[in-house]
C-alpha cells in the first residue's frame, strides 16, 4: 500500500489546459462599435499581402464604380430639364429612387436601424438626397456641365476636411499635398472651360459641395455598421414625407413634356445617382476610409467632361488629357499614403 501510495504521489496528474481564448482573451476580438470611427483609423493590414488587401481592392473597385455613375450625373440632369422642371425633377427623382430602395428593404425583411443611427441618416438624406440635387439643379438652369464640375473637383477635399472634423483622423502631410495638387488641378481645368466667370449659380454649387461633403461623410462613417445600401435606402424612404407632396405640388404648377432625353435622364439621376451609385460608393468608403475614397471623386469632372461630350456634344481643350494625367497622379499618391 506504502508502494501503491508512493507511485500515486509521484505520478503528474494532466490539469486540461483552458482554450487560448478563454485563459488570455483577445481584446481585439470583443465586439465594438465603431459607428464614431473614420474607417481608415481601424486596424487594417498594410502588406498588402495579406486577406485585408483582397477587402481594400474591392474597396477602390467598387467607389470606383460610384465615381463612374455619378460622373454621369450632370449630363443626366441636363437632359431631365429638357422636359421637367427643376422642382419636378428633384421630387421625383427622390421619389422614384425611394420606391426602388424601399422595395428592396421591404423584400429582404430589413429590421429599422438603431435609434442612434437615426441622426446620421437623416443627414445623409438631406445633403445627399434633398440638398445636393436640388442645388445643382437649380445651378444646372443657367450653368453648363463643365462649370458645375468645379463643385465635383472640390468634393473630395471638402469630405476629407469634415471627415476629419467629424471623426478625428488625421491623414498624413503627403495625403494632404496630393490633396490639395489634385483640387487645384481640376478646378484651374474646370473654370478655364468654362472662361474663368463666375455666375449667379456659383452659391447653389458652394452649398451642394457643403451639403454633400456632410452627407457623404455620415454615410461613410454608419456604412461601417450596416451594408450601404441600406445607408442609403433608409435615407431615401426617410424623404418620403417630403418627396411625395413635393412631386404633387412641383408636377401640378412646372409644365412636363415627356420626351427620350428627359425620361433617360429622370431614370438615371433615380436608380443610378441616387441608389446604385451610392451603395457602391458607401461600401466602398468603408472598406477603405472616406479621405481615401474621397479623393477618387477627383477623376469624376473629367469623367463628367467626357460624357458631355458624347451626351450634349461640348467640346474639350487640349488640357483635358494633360489635366487628367495630373490627377491620377495624385490619386495614385494619396491610395499609397498612410492616414
Amino acid at each position: 500500500m506504502r508502494a501503491q501510495d508512493s507511485a500515486t504521489a509521484d505520478t503528474p496528474i494532466a490539469v486540461p489546459t483552458p482554450p487560448r481564448s478563454m485563459a488570455h482573451p483577445d481584446p481585439t476580438a470583443l465586439p465594438r462599435d465603431t459607428t464614431d470611427a473614420d474607417p481608415a483609423s481601424l486596424p487594417q493590414d498594410t502588406t498588402g499581402a495579406g486577406p485585408a488587401s483582397l477587402p481594400r481592392r474591392s474597396g477602390t473597385l467598387q467607389a470606383a464604380l460610384g465615381v463612374t455613375a455619378f460622373s454621369l450625373t450632370f449630363p443626366a440632369t441636363a437632359w431631365g430639364l429638357e422636359g421637367f422642371g427643376p422642382w419636378s425633377l428633384v421630387t421625383v427623382r427622390s421619389l422614384l429612387a425611394a420606391v426602388i430602395a424601399g422595395g428592396c428593404l421591404l423584400a429582404l425583411r430589413v429590421p429599422l436601424p438603431a435609434r442612434r443611427h437615426w441622426t446620421g441618416l437623416a443627414v445623409v438624406a438631406a445633403g445627399v438626397v434633398l440638398g445636393f440635387p436640388l442645388l445643382t439643379t437649380l445651378a444646372l438652369e443657367t450653368a453648363t456641365t463643365s462649370h458645375a464640375a468645379v463643385v465635383v473637383g472640390l468634393l473630395p477635399l471638402t469630405t476629407a476636411l469634415f471627415s476629419a472634423l467629424r471623426t478625428g483622423a488625421r491623414p498624413s502631410r503627403t495625403f494632404w499635398f496630393a490633396a490639395l495638387s489634385g483640387a487645384a488641378a481640376v478646378i484651374a481645368f474646370t473654370v478655364q472651360q468654362s472662361g474663368g466667370a463666375l455666375t449667379s449659380a456659383d452659391a447653389y454649387l458652394f452649398g451642394a459641395l457643403l451639403v454633400c461633403a456632410a452627407g457623404y461623410t455620415e454615410g461613410g462613417r454608419l456604412a461601417r455598421v450596416m451594408p450601404g445600401w441600406q445607408v442609403i435606402g433608409w435615407a431615401l424612404v426617410l424623404c418620403l414625407p417630403l418627396s411625395v407632396p413635393g412631386a404633387l405640388v412641383a408636377l401640378a404648377y412646372e409644365p412636363v413634356q415627356l420626351t427620350a432625353h428627359s425620361v433617360a435622364g429622370l431614370l438615371w439621376v433615380a436608380a443610378g445617382s441616387q441608389f446604385l451609385g451610392l451603395v457602391v460608393w458607401y461600401r466602398g468608403m468603408a472598406a477603405i476610409g472616406i479621405p481615401k475614397a474621397s479623393q477618387l471623386q477627383l477623376a469624376q469632372p473629367l469623367l463628367t467632361l467626357v460624357w458631355s461630350v458624347l451626351l450634349l456634344g461640348e467640346h474639350l481643350t487640349p488640357a483635358a488629357p494633360l489635366t487628367a494625367a495630373a490627377v491620377l497622379v495624385c490619386i495614385a499618391v494619396t491610395q499609397r499614403a498612410r492616414g
